[in-house]
């Protein structure tokens, strides 16, 4: 072992593999080595030294298939590090001390684990671009995720996750969002806002529907097999006398007039802050296309994958579509469903 860090040492090498050599922890002789990336996988290790703070200049580290029980603190005064394997270990918690440090992170892979939530210190990770956290028991994500833009693939894959924040559509520089085998009920609106997402597995969650807009993402490949997708079926149905409140009517007023930059009410409503926030909640109806607040009806349509998005396959997806009223429902030559839950 000691040839190898020597020959690493006087010749200038990039990079160090010291894998798979049933190691229990991390040789001394490593520690002088500043330039390289080590790469420790499938080994025995259980903790790392404290002298690994000495290695300042360390872009890759690789401690997949060790037997680590927690991200070792001393990670934190890496901060050259790019590039941070830790798959298959048996950690169940992600320190918020180290994820706050490594500032200068690409690639963060923590698959094969046992932990349970993400810090929100995530945020820290502004350069991340690779976010992998496969086969472990999360069961959140936190809101600041969205605040890595630069992510551009995170695989979420077999968690017991029920919801992604909404905050997700931050991440515009996303190409590719595994969430498969989740437990996942319906995917964040925004979702809609990722121009350049091109590969999305949603496979093997309880999916009824797509968000709003949904057939207008630029998708390449879409798998979204064993799903709880509703199907067209003829059904009775009774349409309850609509009575809007007050806040609604007003509400879908000011809208209205707000789209007619000429208005009155267009120019007066930036001095109302809490006003504007209220009505950013608001939405569109996909059938006369009039603004509406917080009542709708809630409806599907079909998506063809291979008409409508291009893709190879011949699916039919269910995608959500919000209509203002019975009026607009009762309207004909569109192709709405109301949605029934039996």
């Amino acid at each position: 072992m000691a040839e190898f860090v020597v020959r690493a040492s006087h010749g200038k090498a990039t990079s160090l593999s010291l894998s798979s050599k049933k190691l229990k922890e991390v040789p001394q002789c490593v520690l002088s080595l500043t330039n390289l990336s080590v790469l420790l996988n499938n080994n025995r290790i259980t903790a790392l030294p404290s002298q690994l703070t000495s290695l300042q200049h360390l872009a890759e580290l690789n401690l997949g298939n060790n037997a680590l029980k927690e991200i070792p603190a001393v990670l934190r005064h890496l901060e050259s590090l790019k590039k941070l394997y830790l798959f298959r270990n048996q950690i169940t918690e992600v320190s918020p001390e180290v994820m706050a440090a490594l500032r200068n992170l690409v690639v963060l892979n923590l698959n094969h684990n046992q932990i349970q939530r993400l810090p929100p210190e995530i945020k820290s990770l502004r350069k991340l671009r690779h976010l992998s956290v496969l086969d472990n028991n999360l069961e959140e994500v936190p809101a600041e995720l969205g605040l890595l833009t630069k992510l551009s693939e995170m695989n979420l894959t077999s968690n017991k996750l029920s919801r992604l924040p909404e905050q997700l559509y931050q991440c515009r520089e996303l190409t590719k969002l595994h969430v498969a085998r989740n437990q996942l009920t319906s995917l964040p609106e925004g979702i809609v806002a990722l121009e350049k997402l091109q590969v999305l597995d949603v496979a093997g969650n309880k999916l009824s529907m797509f968000p709003v807009e949904f057939h207008l993402l630029p998708l390449k490949e879409l798998h979204c097999e064993d799903n709880r997708f509703v199907h067209c079926e003829p059904m009775p149905s009774v349409q309850d006398a609509e009575v809007l409140a007050l806040k609604e009517l007003v509400a879908r007023f000011v809208l209205w007039e707000n789209r007619n930059r000429f208005s009155l009410i267009h120019r007066r409503l930036p001095h109302y802050p809490l006003l504007t926030a209220l009505l950013a909640n608001g939405s569109c109806c996909a059938v006369c296309l009039r603004p509406f607040l917080t009542t709708w009806l809630e409806c599907v349509h079909f998506v063809s994958l291979r008409k409508d998005m291009k893709m190879r396959s011949s699916l039919n997806i269910p995608v959500r579509a919000l209509l203002c009223s019975y009026k607009c429902f009762n309207t004909e030559g569109h192709s709405y469903y109301g949605v029934a839950i039996r």
